[in-house]
């Protein structure tokens, strides 16, 4: 594997709507990530399965069903960085870091919980938007298969907090926008 250092701009849009009421925050897409051009992307990841486990849905398989499965339960998805440079998909390697606008994203919608998935993605934001969105971020264990001190048991666990914010409890109690 490549120990180059690469500049990266990030690739995809915020997974948004009108309606959501929870922000959960990455730091950086990994490399499979982007090759995919979507949201943890790794086949290792834990994100998604979890995330299905939490909200008592199917397992999402294609993108469209996994920004089905957020929006409808009024979850928002982003990262914390717009472009660094990184080595492969290191968060410790990260550098020259110019971050997102999250003020900017949640002032349009109903966002009042972020929720960073990971240390590295809390570190950031912590540094570079808390001051601006004036919400402060709860911090959760990365999903990453780098992660392994934890189980998917583990996470679930952990992860459960996220039920208590959502005014909708996380049914999904409005209609799809697909």
């Amino acid at each position: 594997m490549s120990t180059r250092r690469d500049k990266q701009i990030h690739p995809l849009a915020p997974i948004v709507d009108e309606q959501c009421e929870i922000l959960i925050l990455g730091s950086f897409p990994s490399v499979k990530s982007r090759e995919v051009q979507f949201y943890y992307g790794h086949p290792r990841n834990r994100f998604w399965k979890m995330m299905a486990q939490l909200l008592e849905c199917d397992e999402p398989v294609t993108n469209e069903e996994k920004r089905k499965m957020l929006l409808e339960h009024h979850i928002a998805l982003w990262d914390t960085i717009h472009s660094c440079t990184i080595v492969n998909s290191a968060d410790d390697s990260i550098q020259d870091v110019v971050p997102n606008d999250i003020a900017g994203l949640i002032e349009s919608t109903q966002i009042k919980r972020i929720i960073c998935n990971g240390k590295a993605s809390y570190r950031y934001y912590h540094i570079y938007q808390e001051s601006s969105t004036k919400i402060k971020a709860e911090v959760l264990p990365s999903t990453s298969p780098a992660n392994a001190a934890y189980s998917m048991e583990r996470l679930i666990e952990n992860w459960k907090t996220i039920n208590k914010y959502s005014n909708s409890n996380l049914k999904g109690d409005r209609k799809s926008l697909y």
